[in-house]
Parts: structure tokens; C-alpha cells; sequence
């Protein structure tokens, strides 16, 4: 039995959930996100919340079923708070600058990089060395964060690059002499 498919999703005041047949539809405040469930599962909406089983007892069902509830709870807790990634910038002369339609970053390299923010996401640099991603798609905001540090990964010997904020560096001894 799945420990995380069993659990029902529970659905905040405020947030609208539409049910036809494996399609899920949520909205709320911070927008409107669909789900396509897999086939292996079903979902149904009672009382308290969004409740999902597999279908058959194959390996595969057992499996989406978490799988399936997970993603359900994204999509439920993306349009009633949304997520957010901060991330951190290290090193001499690095920082960042946002606007409304694109983040500019001095990174050490021979020219400014300059990334577009797509619709659904804001980015703000709350200081010239954090950026702070969010929006309602939980897996957009990660792989534009995942793509932002990318650019310029962690190094152990200085520390310099961009990190997450919850993420540590483990750092090597440099050269001995």
C-alpha cells in the first residue's frame, strides 16, 4: 500500500476543482493549472478532498498511484499559494538584475547574460547577489531555477557561482606547498 497514494488531497478555500473523467482541472488565486491523470489510477472528489486508487493491483498502478496523488497536490497547492526557489550568488563582480520581461546577470564572463522570463513565472532580485523564482507551475519554476544555475554552478575550491539557498557547497582544500 502506497504511505503517500492513500492520503486524500485536501483542497483550500478558495481553490476550484474540476473532474472529467482523468482530466483535472484547479483554480485559484494565483491562477488555473490541468492535470491528465495517469490511466492506472483513479480519482475521485469526496468530502475530504481528492481521494486516488490504482485500478488494478499491478506493479505499475501501485506505482502511479503516489505518483498521481503527488502531482495532484502540486497542481492544488501551486494555485492556492504557488512555489518559490531563492537562489544565491557568489563571487567577486557577480550579481543580478531584474525587470518585468528579463534578468540580467554579470557572471564573470566577457558579456552581461540575459535571460527572458517566461509568462507564469516572476523573477525578482530582492538583492544584487539573491533571485527569488516563483509561480504556480511547481515543475516550470524548478527547471527555470535548475537552467538560471546552470549557468554558472558552484565551484568547491571559492564557493563562486549560483546556488540554491537551501543547498551547501562541501569545499576542498586548495594546492599545498
Amino acid at each position: 500500500m502506497s504511505r503517500v497514494g492513500k492520503n486524500p488531497v485536501a483542497i483550500p478555500a478558495g481553490v476550484t476543482i474540476e473532474l472529467k473523467g482523468q482530466h483535472l482541472k484547479a483554480k485559484g488565486k494565483r491562477g488555473e493549472l490541468e492535470l491528465t491523470v495517469h490511466d492506472d489510477v483513479t480519482v475521485a472528489k469526496e468530502a475530504e478532498g481528492l481521494v486516488f486508487k490504482p485500478r488494478n493491483d499491478s506493479r505499475r498502478a501501485r506505482m502511479q498511484w503516489g505518483t498521481a496523488r503527488n502531482l495532484a497536490s502540486n497542481v492544488v497547492r501551486g494555485v492556492s499559494d504557488g512555489f518559490t526557489i531563492n537562489l544565491e550568488i557568489n563571487g567577486v563582480g557577480y550579481r543580478a538584475a531584474a525587470d518585468a520581461k528579463m534578468l540580467k546577470m554579470q557572471l564573470g564572463f566577457s558579456h552581461d547574460v540575459e535571460i527572458p522570463i517566461p509568462a507564469g513565472i516572476q523573477i525578482k532580485a530582492v538583492k544584487p547577489t539573491e533571485i527569488e523564482i516563483s509561480g504556480s507551475d511547481r515543475q516550470r519554476v524548478g527547471q527555470i531555477a535548475a537552467e538560471i544555475r546552470s549557468l554558472r554552478p558552484p565551484e568547491p575550491y571559492k564557493g563562486k557561482g549560483i546556488k540554491y539557498s537551501t543547498e551547501t557547497i562541501r569545499r576542498k582544500e586548495g594546492k599545498k606547498k
